[in-house]
């Protein structure tokens, strides 16, 4: 591959303006666009030696047959017109968005002569005041219902309202008690438009007059003995309460805010977007967005802010905009954001109290949403499909990995070491078949790697069990008695079955060991890759470049949850072996119960640990007294020289089991 790219342009030919620069492919395609507040600085990291490049960044660079840019005034000119160009090109490198779904809003047709209350997924009627996105119909359909029995205004179709004024009787929602406008008879035009005042008011604040207003009616007509008023008001006050129950105050009453969580990992994101107003949650879009190039999470807040902003009218953006991560241009885009609003805007990152909280909990809906996102295709059988032939051809496999087999390392500081094998069959998880390592002794990740697949490597070949089973019948030559038979059943165990692929976590050394391993056991046949975590590309023995798969293929979504699912069952398995050996070891100490090894555990973390701390260290752990401390010792010294087949001692085992069950099965180690 060489070194340079050949449309490099000249050396000072860039400007060190600010501006927005397009890649473009051989047919003129615009396959990538962006911003800078200085082109030539920005420019010269595409250029530098390919080798040195995050590997989607050079084969957008590779792709790409030419460069061009455009010299603006400002950096908020540059976000500007970079914001119209994605837009307009939809470059296949820029990240793209989709929202989970298309949101229903809750809006006021205000441009009405009797404005009325909808529910509506279109955000473009003339006039109207929307409030949400809610995240269902029936809880738009809810609030409503709650709504007008406080302030009764309009719900019926314009249609029904043209008639009703056009005759003089109420329209039906009128007559059963369901709409409170002009056209029920009961009130005027000018008496309705302060009602949809006054919903809007509250809708937009939770405005506590309305509490203290109804409130203070409700002791009225109470002491002037009007009861039938005084229920009305009370209801009505009840139906408040329900209202502001759904909205939970989460920040101070004043406070109008968007909040920003995001989850994100090398290739998908997905973003839960908070709407504050009158310091309660009023509405929570949720929506992903797909990575080709590598980006971080201050360009994402970068991207994310542009997207929602984009077309936004004043009272759509708010006073304060609350991001888990600073973009570096934020001034600008606090600039950009103001003439949006007519008003001042803040971006500011949620670090402490009541704003942090809730930072939490949108970045913990956000990582749900994530892992939604990328298992929702396993589902589909012919997605499924796709993603095994795709991995088939990206490979050059000569079938498709009908079985899968992900290995995992994991240990604590070098201790600890356990690795983890999770089965993919027909592209979905076989817990059943999930298997743990243990490691007693390791030089490095490639040392475990090569022992975990010589060990499992071992079973391909192991020979059929045989099970016996006693059967009565009769016997001929004796009637009235009866011989034992026994009927030998044979059956091939789980573990002996080859996969068709081998995936190990990590990059070019893991696999090479990986390799070397398949060939001591005379695997060859057997596919082998490896995904390394920051960069999501696939490594292939013997190769000098990786295989990049794209972003939208279903291909690499499999590898990507068999390499998360084989991490997790291996951290999984090494925090219960922690607290397992621990807790068997010290159990075996007179004086020490339950309490104080948590205590213990907490505070070394390993028996390993533990054996190397002398007796000062382990009385600095709270109630553990100068006695004590020294038959811990003494004991741990003991066991250390006596367990060979504990969980530190020389050897290793096999242990068996899905996920979620404690139950085991050893096998003997290779």
């Amino acid at each position: 591959m060489a070194e340079q790219l050949p449309y490099k342009p000249r050396p000072g030919e860039i400007p060190t303006d600010p501006g927005v620069y397009r890649f473009r492919d051989a047919q003129g395609r615009v396959l990538y666009v962006g911003k800078a507040k200085n082109l030539r600085q920005r420019l010269s990291n595409y250029f530098a030696p390919l080798r040195t490049l995050h590997e989607r960044t050079r084969r957008m660079v590779t792709t790409a047959a030419s460069v061009e840019w455009t010299v603006v005034p400002t950096d908020v000119d540059s976000l500007q017109l970079e914001y119209m160009w994605i837009k307009e090109f939809d470059p296949p490198f820029n990240v793209r968005y989709k929202d989970d779904k298309s949101y229903p809003f809750m809006a006021i047709t205000l441009a009405d002569e009797a404005p009325r209350v909808i529910v509506t997924r279109n955000r473009r009627i003339p006039g109207a005041k929307y409030f949400g996105p809610y995240p269902k119909v029936w809880a738009v359909h809810d609030t409503i219902d709650l709504m007008i029995k406080v302030f009764p205004i309009r719900t019926c179709s314009d249609a029904s309202y043209r008639k009703a004024m056009q005759t003089g009787r109420p329209c039906f929602p009128g007559q059963i008690g369901k709409c409170g406008g002009p056209c029920s008879m009961k009130v005027s035009i000018a008496e309705h438009r302060a009602m949809v005042d006054d919903f809007i008011a509250f809708m937009e604040g939770g405005d506590e007059r309305f509490t203290r207003d109804l409130t203070r009616r409700m002791h009225e007509a109470s002491a002037a003995m009007d009861y039938e008023s005084a229920a009305k008001y009370r209801d009505q006050l009840a139906s408040i309460d329900a209202v502001l129950g759904r909205s939970a105050l989460v920040l101070p009453q004043d406070e109008d805010a968007d909040l920003f969580g995001i989850a994100e990992d090398e290739l998908s994101a997905a973003i839960q977007h908070f709407v504050i107003r009158g310091g309660r949650v009023r509405g929570v879009r949720a929506s992903t967005l797909d990575k080709e190039i590598d980006i971080s999470g201050a360009e994402l807040v970068d991207q994310i802010l542009q997207r929602t902003y984009g077309e936004a009218s004043g009272e759509q953006v708010p006073r304060r905009v609350l991001v888990p991560a600073m973009p570096e241009d934020a001034a600008e885009l606090e600039e950009w954001l103001r003439a949006r609003r007519g008003k001042k805007v803040e971006i500011a990152v949620a670090q402490r109290g009541q704003r942090a909280e809730l930072m939490r909990n949108a970045t913990l809906n956000a990582q749900q949403a994530l892992i939604r996102h990328k298992t929702r295709r396993s589902s589909d059988y012919s997605t499924r499909t796709q993603a095994l032939t795709d991995l088939q051809d990206a490979l050059g496999l000569d079938e498709a990995p009908l079985r899968i087999e992900c290995f995992d390392i994991s240990h604590l500081g070098g201790t600890n070491v356990v690795a983890s094998m999770v089965v993919f069959e027909d592209g979905l998880p076989r817990k059943d078949q999930y298997r743990s390592f243990n490691i007693a002794e390791t030089t490095d990740d490639t040392d475990s790697m090569y022992q975990v697949l010589r060990r499992r490597l071992a079973h391909i070949d192991a020979p059929e069990e045989v099970e016996a089973t006693a059967l009565v019948a009769e016997a001929d030559e004796s009637p009235g008695e009866a011989e034992e038979l026994v009927v030998m059943e044979r059956r091939k165990p789980r573990f002996a079955y080859p996969p068709q692929l081998l995936i190990v976590d990590g990059g070019k050394p893991q696999v090479e060991a990986a390799a070397r391993a398949l060939r001591d056991a005379g695997r060859t046949e057997i596919g082998l890759c490896g995904i390394a975590k920051r960069l999501e590309e696939l490594w292939l023995p013997g190769e000098e470049y990786p295989v990049i798969l794209p972003r939208t293929s279903e291909a690499l979504y499999l590898v990507q949850r068999l390499r998360d699912e084989a991490h997790r069952f291996a951290i999984t398995h090494q925090r219960k072996r922690r607290k397992r050996d621990i807790a068997s070891i010290l159990g075996e100490v007179p004086g020490l119960g339950a309490a104080r090894i948590k205590t213990l555990l907490r505070h070394f973390g390993s028996v390993a640990a533990l054996r190397r701390a002398g007796s000062a260290e382990i009385q600095e752990v709270q109630g553990i007294g100068p006695a004590l401390a020294e038959a811990i010792r003494a004991h741990l010294a003991g066991s250390s020289s006596g367990a060979s087949g504990s969980a530190d001692g020389p050897e290793s085992v096999l242990v068996g089991g899905g996920s979620d069950s404690d139950a085991s099965q050893a096998a003997p180690t290779g």
